[in-house]
């Protein structure tokens, strides 16, 4: 779970305050669980490779959260 939410952050500007983070979080936890759950220990890229390959499948929300830092 901590690579996790080290991947939401880096998707997220870094400049940006934790409170600003928090919603990239919320909004992609469920789909990591639900479809990356298996690659969580192979390390933030593979968790973002995942994500990106699953794109049909993820909430709006996360949709939402990649599109906006380019992903």
């Amino acid at each position: 779970m901590t690579r996790f939410l080290f991947v939401i952050s880096l998707l997220l500007c870094t400049s940006a305050a934790s409170a600003q983070q928090q919603p990239g979080h919320d909004a992609c936890a469920r789909d990591v669980s639900r479809f990356c759950r298996a690659v969580m220990n192979n390390g933030d890229g593979a968790v973002l490779a995942c994500l990106k390959q699953n794109r049909t499948r993820l909430s709006k929300g996360c949709d939402k959260v990649l599109t906006d830092h380019g992903q």
